[in-house]
């Protein structure tokens, strides 16, 4: 197998990320080895929040300075002018919705991949801990084997074979035998602290990927709804809708600019292990398991042997060893201790299953498999992760802009609907093409309105109790205006401005027109002349 150094390649984010300079609270430079239990290193760390903090010093400062100004300055009242600001905030709130949804897009697809690659940890780290667990347990299981099991039937063949010394002497060869393997199980190492080490880790991990992704989905999730109610804000032009959008919007300016920071002290840390995990491995696990073992399951290069070949070399002899002698016993001396063909059956069984054991212990202990859920893990933290993490950067930067828009947004909306309200407020409530007044007229029906003076005539029972209103002085009769209705097809009705009593210039009539217009003038004379005598 190839050197697996050549595998593992640190991706371009993490040799940049490492790059970055690390700097302490008194911005003295720091060592970017990672090393997360020095004080040294933890203040670099948290000096990258303290710089993202800082932005988000400039850019409430920068907002603030927008609204003040906002609020102070003046407007022009032109048309044009108002048509071109209404415009350009519709417009800039269409922009900072699009960019909002962009960023939402870009974060779940970093969300997704940095908890793909941190349960890609948790597997490779769990397929480690099973491995070592059946390590410790066909080491311990081969250790109770020939410690107890094989002693109580030596001890037992011991007594049956008590009057000869050469089955006694086989007996004693095959106990030195079992010694022999018993020290040799003694330099495999036990594996107890590493897996719960590595459980504990994948255990914490676990838990804060969890709430970490649950954090970033209601954040989407807010942010959406906050985008939401800026388009209903705007759509109905509500003033309430509008100062809800701009306090949600300033909480999350704040949870985005806080996300960055906390994405920017991760991104930096796990990249300075993902530059050289194998140093941080090898200085972590000193004092637990030989270094030469790590090397070996690091690197697993066909150039380094495996640490455990002698031991499972001498295994494997003195196993084969113990088959040969209880075999010959089983031909030579259970024909004359037939009360001994007992325990050597036991005893050979026992040296097969040991047997099957060494096969199995031989595969574990090989540095392919672990070397492999190393790979595994490296690729998920340090490719998927990170890459994750970088996305959710970007989202959180993009995030900070569009709220930071809207934000500048609000203002001139607030304004603009105040200018449109105060422009309906200056037309006459007659007039009919003023929305407040349709509004006014839909909450407030007219009272009693004057009835026309045809009504007097025609539209109650008794018009004789009844007394006509005056009417006003025109220049044309009454009654030449009321005949004109009754020529073009209606009933007779009262207008409020009509026409002839303006002094319009009369209509140009044919000349059929004319005698009829005038047969029927003279017919309504005669009517109403009888029914109002001057």
């Amino acid at each position: 197998m190839p050197a697996a150094r050549v595998e593992y390649i640190a991706p371009w984010w993490v040799v940049w990320l490492h790059s970055v300079p690390h700097l302490g609270l008194r911005l003295q430079p720091v060592d970017s080895t990672f090393r997360p239990r020095d004080e040294s290193y933890q203040e670099s760390l948290l000096f990258l929040g303290l710089v993202v903090t800082v932005c988000l010093g400039l850019n409430l400062i920068f907002l603030a300075a927008y609204l003040v100004c906002a609020c102070c300055c003046g407007q022009d009242g032109a048309v044009q002018t108002k048509r071109r600001h209404s415009c350009c905030v519709t417009w800039t709130a269409v922009l900072a919705g699009l960019i909002c949804c962009a960023a939402v897009g870009v974060g779940f697809y970093g969300n997704s991949e940095t908890n793909d690659g941190v349960y890609q940890l948790i597997y490779s780290l769990d397929n480690a801990n099973h491995t070592f667990s059946g390590i410790d347990a066909l080491v311990s299981g081969t250790t109770q084997k020939m410690k107890v099991d094989l002693e109580q039937h030596l001890a037992r063949l011991s007594e049956i074979f008590a009057a000869r010394g050469d089955y006694l002497q086989t007996l004693k060869f095959v106990q030195q035998m079992a010694g022999n393997i018993l020290s040799q199980m003694l330099g495999v190492p036990t594996w107890r602290e590493v897996t719960s080490e590595l459980t504990q880790l994948a255990d914490q991990t676990g838990y804060a990927e969890y709430y970490r992704w649950l954090s970033y989905l209601l954040l989407f999730v807010l942010d959406l709804a906050i985008c939401l109610l800026a388009c209903l804000g705007l759509a109905k032009r509500s003033r309430c809708l509008l100062a809800s959008m701009l306090c949600c919007g300033l909480l999350a300016l704040l949870l985005s600019w806080a996300s960055l920071a906390a994405d920017a002290a991760a991104a930096v840390g796990t990249s300075d292990f993902c530059a050289a995990p194998d140093t941080f491995i090898l200085n972590v696990t000193e004092g637990q398991v030989h270094t030469e073992v790590t090397r070996y399951y690091l690197y697993c290069s066909q150039s380094v042997s495996s640490p455990f070949q002698q031991a499972l070399t001498v295994f494997q002899r003195s196993l084969t060893t113990m088959q040969i002698q209880v075999a010959g016993l089983l031909q030579f001396a259970v024909p004359l201790y037939p009360t001994a063909e007992k325990d050597l059956l036991e005893i050979q069984l026992l040296l097969n299953s040991s047997e099957s054991s060494l096969h199995q212990l031989t595969a574990m202990l090989d540095c392919r498999g672990l070397h492999k859920d190393y790979l595994d893990a490296l690729a998920g933290i340090c490719y998927d992760g990170i890459e994750g993490l970088l996305y959710l950067g970007l989202f959180s930067l993009l995030a900070a802009l569009a709220f930071s828009t809207m934000v500048c947004v609000g203002p001139r909306a607030w304004k603009h609907f105040a200018t449109r309200d105060r422009d309906y407020d200056d037309i006459d409530d007659d007039d009919p093409f003023n929305p407040q007044a349709r509004r006014i007229a839909a909450h407030n029906p007219p009272r009693g309105q004057l009835r026309s003076f045809c009504s007097y005539s025609s539209g109650l029972g008794s018009q004789t109790s009844l007394q006509p209103p005056a009417q006003t002085i025109s220049n044309a009769p009454v009654s030449e205006y009321m005949n004109q209705a009754v020529l073009f097809g209606g009933n007779p009705r009262y207008e409020n401005v009509p026409l002839i009593g303006r002094g319009s210039p009369p209509p140009t009539y044919s000349p059929s027109m004319r005698a009829t217009y005038l047969s029927v003038a003279d017919e309504h004379l005669r009517h109403y002349g009888t029914e109002f005598p001057a």
